[in-house]
C-alpha cells in the first residue's frame, strides 16, 4: 500500500486510509501581504487580481485574507478587485496580457499603488504593468506575488517592483508528509498547513518589507494565538 498526499486537497472530500490532502491556509498568508500592501500604500488604494472566480471559493479565499489584512492596518483603505475569468473558463490563470490591462487600469484610473495577484501565470502581466506604469508616471507602484517567492523567479527587469509574495510552503508540507511516512505516523484525511506550522507566509527578498517586518510578524503572532481570526470569504 502506497501512502498518497494530494496538494490542495479539500477538507470535505472522502479519503482512503492511505490518502492525505494538503490544505493550505492561503487566507492567513494573504492577510500578511494585505497588511504589507496597506502599510506601503501612499494613495490609500490597493488592488487585487484573481485568476478565476467560482472555483469553490479557492481564489476568493486569497482575496478575503488580503482585504482583512489591509483593513487591520487601515480600516478606511479602498480595495479594488477584479477576476480575469469565471469558472468554467480557466484561462484566467494563463492570461498575462489581460492581467496587465487590469493592473494598468487599477494603477492609472483607480489610484491603486499596490496590487496583489492570485492568478497563476497571469501574474507576469501584473509585474510588467507595475514596471510600465512606474516608469511612465515617475511614481513607483508595487506588485505582490503569490505561492512562491516570485522575486526570485521573475524577469530581472521587474524584480524591483515586487514588494513581497504570499508563500504557500509546499516544501514544508511535503517534508512533513515524507517524515510521517518514514516514521510510520502517516495520517489520512486533510492536513492543514497554516501560519502556526509555517505552511504559509510572506517573502522578504529584495528587502522591500524590511521596515515593516516587525509589524507583519506581530500580525502573524496574533493569528497564530487566535487573537485574530482571518475570514475565508470576501
Amino acid at each position: 500500500v502506497v501512502d498518497t498526499a494530494m496538494i490542495n486537497g479539500e477538507t470535505n472530500e472522502p479519503y482512503g486510509d492511505n490518502t492525505a490532502g494538503l490544505v493550505f491556509a492561503e487566507h492567513e498568508g494573504s492577510f500578511l501581504v494585505g497588511a504589507a500592501a496597506a502599510l506601503k500604500s501612499e494613495s490609500g488604494v490597493i488592488g487585487y487580481i484573481g485568476g478565476v472566480a467560482g472555483m469553490g471559493g479557492l481564489i476568493e479565499k486569497f482575496e478575503a485574507g488580503y482585504v482583512a489584512g489591509a483593513k487591520a492596518v487601515n480600516p478606511d483603505i479602498k480595495i479594488v478587485s477584479q477576476y480575469i475569468t469565471t469558472a468554467p473558463d480557466f484561462n484566467g490563470f494563463t492570461a498575462p496580457d489581460r492581467a496587465r490591462d487590469i493592473a494598468l487600469n487599477m494603477y492609472e484610473n483607480e489610484g491603486a499603488d499596490v496590487i496583489y495577484h492570485a492568478a497563476g501565470l497571469s501574474g507576469v502581466g501584473l509585474f510588467e504593468a507595475a514596471k510600465e506604469y512606474s516608469e511612465a508616471s515617475g511614481a513607483k507602484v508595487w506588485a505582490i506575488g503569490v505561492d512562491s517567492d516570485q522575486y526570485n523567479t521573475a524577469d530581472a527587469a521587474v524584480k524591483d517592483y515586487i514588494l513581497t509574495s504570499m508563500l504557500k510552503r509546499v516544501d514544508v508540507a511535503v517534508f512533513e508528509i515524507i517524515k510521517a511516512h518514514i516514521e510510520g505516523s502517516f495520517g489520512s484525511g486533510p492536513q492543514t498547513y497554516d501560519l502556526k506550522v509555517d505552511g504559509v507566509g510572506y517573502a522578504t527578498s529584495g528587502g522591500f518589507v524590511d521596515d515593516i517586518k516587525d509589524k507583519l510578524d506581530e500580525f502573524k503572532s496574533k493569528i497564530v494565538s487566535g487573537e485574530i481570526t482571518v475570514p475565508t470569504e470576501p
